[in-house]
């Protein structure tokens, strides 16, 4: 399974200014890509198009091969999953429903999960470490585990490619890092994870590739350790960091240090 992106360019009017332009990066198994820049990018853009919600783009989006505005998005949803961030709910369905709702590309309209589904639904949760909250109503649970919680519908989709649109918004600092382990493993597994953050360590910590978005168009694309700099980040956010490179025991890795908490001092 890959997904390649070439030349996408996007306006949502014929004389607007350009969301995305020429955007081409490709991913495949085992890819966890973190996709940093600051707000009104076109991150959420780029996501819409490669789950067919947006076709009028110029440019290729190929799943495989085909491209995604020949597939409709039943077949598109046989291949690419969304997680978008944890939300308060309307209705307070147990986190085991919610999960089964993963299942709408498998069933007809007016059928219902059967025993093996809920088996499914159930290890999903398992293996994400919150089977226990399956009977438990999602408008009750913590924020974090609403995150794993949607990601285990997306597990039950059995999509292979799981587009995260900032997973760690609004959780507390314990469990960011018990989402970004989960998504980590995930990648381990074999999924491709695509995901947008405002956290550069989020990049350095959990990902292989990272993608740097400034006005629409990539300005940075590799490993984190190798394309996030001091440079690039004061380009990009307008803030003073030095990077630097973290050690304990056996794990190394690099982390942004904010210079003077990030801004410079005058006078």
């Amino acid at each position: 399974m890959n997904l390649e992106v070439s030349n996408l360019s996007f306006a949502y009017s014929k004389r607007g200014r350009p969301i995305l332009d020429d955007v081409s990066f490709s991913v495949k198994k085992g890819d966890l890509l973190a996709v940093l820049g600051p707000n009104g990018v076109g991150k959420s853009t780029m996501f819409r198009c490669i789950l067919g919600f947006l076709r009028n783009y110029d440019g290729n989006i190929r799943l495989d091969g085909q491209e995604i505005k020949s597939l409709d998005h039943r077949e598109i949803a046989k291949y690419v999953a969304y997680i978008p961030q944890s939300t308060y709910p309307v209705f307070n369905y147990t986190a085991l429903d919610v999960v089964l709702m993963g299942l709408t590309n498998q069933l007809n309209l007016l059928a219902a999960p059967n025993q093996e589904h809920i088996d499914e639904a159930y290890a999903a949760m398992e293996s994400l470490g919150i089977a226990h909250l399956r009977n438990a109503g999602y408008g009750e649970i913590s924020g974090g585990e609403r995150q794993l919680t949607l990601i285990a519908r997306a597990l039950v989709q059995k999509a292979k490619i799981l587009i995260m649109d900032e997973p760690t918004a609004n959780l507390d600092y314990g469990n960011q890092f018990r989402v970004m382990c989960r998504i980590s493993d995930l990648a381990r597994e074999g999924y491709i994870i695509i995901l947008s953050t405002h956290n550069p360590d989020h990049a350095f910590l959990y990902a292989n590739r990272t993608l740097m978005m400034y006005s629409g168009r990539v300005i940075a694309d590799g490993a984190p350790d190798d394309v996030l700099d001091e440079r690039l980040i004061k380009v990009v956010y307008g803030v003073d960091v030095n990077v630097e490179d973290y050690r304990y025991g056996s794990r190394r890795h690099k982390l942004c240090v904010p210079i003077n908490g990030g801004v410079e001092k005058h006078g």
